[in-house]
């Protein structure tokens, strides 16, 4: 790995929100919201073009108070070329010197008391979507539910409205479809 490489954190198409712990991320582009952990949160806002890998890591042992290891900013930065969070991500290579990733997170977990970073990310409604209806008691297929009564079709099936019993069309028993 060169540590020497410096990278920027993509700005342009997403929409930030920092919170105390942790910073949200909205990708405009790709309709993707991301959640940094404090440990992905401070490696992401250093990648300003400026700051090596072998910075980052100084900065953040300073921050954290306590020596970090520069796998643990490689992981990060592994995560968010993973998630488009940084730009010209062809350009980053990761190599873990013949470790699978998972061995270089034991490796980072067992000799640093700093949290691994950690980027969780899930897919926001589309438009059409997200004008549906899924508060009132005629709720659509699709929407989340706790009792029958609550969907338009009749069928709350492991808390999703669905179009049958079964939400699979299912067998006809008694005039109930299971």
């Amino acid at each position: 790995m060169n540590n020497s490489q410096k990278h920027t954190a993509r700005k342009e198409g997403l929409v930030i929100q920092e919170m105390p712990d942790e910073v949200l991320v909205f990708d405009l582009e790709t309709n993707k919201a991301h959640c940094l952990n404090e440990t992905a949160a401070f490696v992401w806002k250093a990648c300003d073009g400026k700051n090596s890998v072998a910075d980052i890591t100084k900065l953040f042992g300073n921050q954290s108070g306590t020596p970090v290891p520069e796998d643990l900013v490689w992981l990060a930065l592994d995560q968010l070329k993973t998630k488009n969070l940084i730009e010209n991500t062809d350009e980053i290579v990761v190599d873990y010197n013949g470790m699978s990733r998972r061995e270089v997170i034991r490796k980072v977990g067992l000799a640093s008391v700093v949290a691994l970073p950690l980027i969780s990310s899930l897919v926001a409604p589309t438009a059409v979507i997200a004008q549906t209806s899924c508060t009132s008691n005629s709720r659509s297929n699709g929407c989340s539910c706790e009792s029958n009564s609550q969907c338009r079709s009749g069928f709350c099936v492991n808390n999703v409205c669905s179009g049958t019993a079964t939400g699979r069309g299912g067998r006809q028993s008694n005039g109930l479809r299971y």
